[in-house]
């Protein structure tokens, strides 16, 4: 039998594809193989469990890779360069949507807001922290790094919808030389 933790990849991708509102059952059995019973036998809250599971698994990951180092590191611009890294790697260089991001966007906010907002928060305040350890004043350091999640985000929309993942490049290498400048 499938375990959560193995079927929560492929949950994630179907969400991605589809939205929550679009993650049908057949199409969330399809992309697993598994029939109703075993969805439900592994989610007993049904889609809206699966959802949370996938955002929970994504906010872990961000945790682990990006927000806990931003927060720890003895060399924050180190950190930081770390972070532009774990980001590309994560959004297969502007090949993956980011699936808060669509969660946000779409009728299901509310249902999972709290997940949403966390992620946001914690990633601005956790890479504010860090550009404020690096010297930068705390306006300064939150402002920019409203301005690099932002760009992020929208690099990822764009470089999708223009379906050329070089524009996703091309502006990670401007956020990582703004985030560098003194």
């Amino acid at each position: 039998m499938t375990s959560r933790a193995e079927t929560l990849s492929k949950l994630a991708e179907v969400f991605r594809a589809h939205g929550y509102e679009g993650a049908s059952l057949a199409r969330i059995g399809r992309a697993t193989g598994l029939g109703k019973g075993s969805l439900y036998n592994l989610f007993p809250g049904g889609k809206a469990e699966m959802a949370t599971c996938v955002l929970a698994e994504i906010d872990g990951w961000f945790e682990t890779n990006l927000y806990a180092p931003l927060r720890a590191a003895e060399r924050p611009g180190e950190a930081v360069a770390a972070m532009f890294d774990a980001v590309d790697a994560y959004f297969r260089s502007g090949r993956r949507v980011c699936l808060v991001g669509v969660v946000a966007l779409g009728s299901e906010r509310d249902r999972f807001g709290e997940a949403v907002r966390s992620y946001f928060a914690r990633w601005v305040a956790a890479l504010a922290d860090a550009l404020q350890r690096s010297g930068r004043d705390a306006a300064g350091s939150t402002a920019l790094a409203e301005e690099i999640v932002v760009q992020i985000q929208g690099a990822i929309v764009l470089s999708r919808a223009l379906d050329q993942p070089a524009v996703f490049s091309r502006a990670m290498t401007a956020l990582r030389a703004r985030a560098a400048a003194d």
